[in-house]
């Protein structure tokens, strides 16, 4: 199911221009506050009526401003996940997830109640009324909410942006089981790096109502020119244990990388997101560190930034691992495209909200 947007639309002071069309999966709207992400999405949804705009699910049209049609809200069989939930505070949690079957077209098959409930395990909340939930209870609420109304698309604007850290880390697994088990397409609004790195198969990133690339997390998140300073890697990578000591050893194709023990799995696939800055690299395989994750992998490319800095791109195994140096240590240290090198990772540096599952295994060393 592909989803494509076409919009312009002018604010006082701001002018939004777009074009972009995503394939199935979790595709994120990502870009710094401001830059006209819940601008598209509110579109897509029908509450903004733009200037100018054509946005169709397959063959079904939302908006042609052209043809002069513009479905209403009720009408477009979406999903919407707002930040605060949105729950009927009157209702139960088992009458707040049948409210959404209201919007169900007849005809349309949606989920199974039970197994929507089984996936998001809110099981023992059924009689609860919101007023008695967590942050984080409310989020997977509306969730479930909108999968049961049968959406063709399921629209998700920084849904964990007034949670703390803690329920982030709780509600992230339910988005990934969404993505990977909710069988509907969803688009997602979000400003943070982390969350794209551990959610999205597509990523469309906004700069100041532009979109400045489109492509990969992977692909994206390297790009300077999309994301600015905050460039990052996404490694692949499987669990092989967890030690006694309290670390995991999870498996990747250019070595072993230990992380602050993990509930998951040994077998479990993950992507690993890695800040650049974060990154220290060295010609030959450096010897009494402190530091246990050492990657073999070799130079692809150097591409010198505005000012002092410079990103290396190694190649480890099938992914791409970049780290940010200085030009200065780039000419120091003598590195070229086609070096062996080493890129050395504090076991900190890998935070558990930059871990997530993944369906794709890595190529083992």
């Amino acid at each position: 199911m592909t989803l494509q947007v076409r919009m312009a639309h002018r604010f006082a002071g701001f002018d939004l221009d777009v074009d972009f069309a995503v394939p199935p999966g979790l595709t994120v709207l990502f870009g710094p506050s401001g830059s006209g992400k819940t601008t598209v999405v509110n579109a897509v949804a029908g509450l903004l009526r733009p200037d100018a705009a054509r946005i169709t699910v397959d063959d079904w049209v939302l908006s042609d401003s052209a043809a002069r049609r513009h479905l209403p809200p009720h009408r477009r069989r979406l999903g919407y996940i707002f930040q605060d939930g949105r729950l009927f505070p009157h209702l139960s949690v088992r009458q707040n997830l049948l409210y959404g079957r209201w919007f169900a077209p007849r005809g349309a098959v949606a989920p199974d109640l039970d197994r929507v409930v089984q996936m998001l395990g809110i099981g023992p909340l059924l009689t609860r009324r919101p007023g008695a939930l967590s942050g984080g209870e409310k989020s997977r609420v509306a969730i479930g909410r909108a999968l049961l109304a049968a959406p063709r698309l399921i629209l998700a604007d920084e849904p964990l942006a007034a949670l703390d850290e803690a329920r982030k880390a709780e509600i992230l697994p339910y988005f990934e089981r969404l993505r990977d088990e909710g069988g509907v397409p969803i688009l997602y609004v979000s400003h943070s790096s982390a969350e794209v790195a551990r959610l999205a198969t597509t990523v469309v990133a906004l700069r100041a109502g532009r979109v400045a690339a489109i492509g990969p997390p992977a692909q994206v998140l390297g790009d300077a020119g999309a994301v600015g300073a905050d460039t990052a890697s996404i490694l692949t990578a499987r669990v092989a244990c967890h030690d006694a000591d309290g670390l995991t050893r999870l498996v990747t194709a250019a070595g072993p990388v230990f992380v602050a023990r993990l509930d998951e799995p040994p077998g479990a696939h993950l992507r690993l997101r890695v800040v650049a800055r974060d990154v220290i690299l060295s010609r030959d395989r450096p010897q009494g560190l402190s530091a246990l994750n050492i990657l073999a992998g070799h130079i692809a490319a150097i591409t010198p930034e505005d000012g002092p800095n410079a990103q290396v791109a190694l190649t480890v195994g099938p992914d791409t691992l970049t780290a940010r140096l200085t030009r200065r240590s780039v000419a120091a240290m003598g590195l070229a495209p086609g070096q062996p090198c080493h890129a050395i990772l504090k076991t900190v540096a890998v935070a558990a909200g930059d871990i997530g599952a993944s369906h794709a295994p890595p190529d083992e060393a």
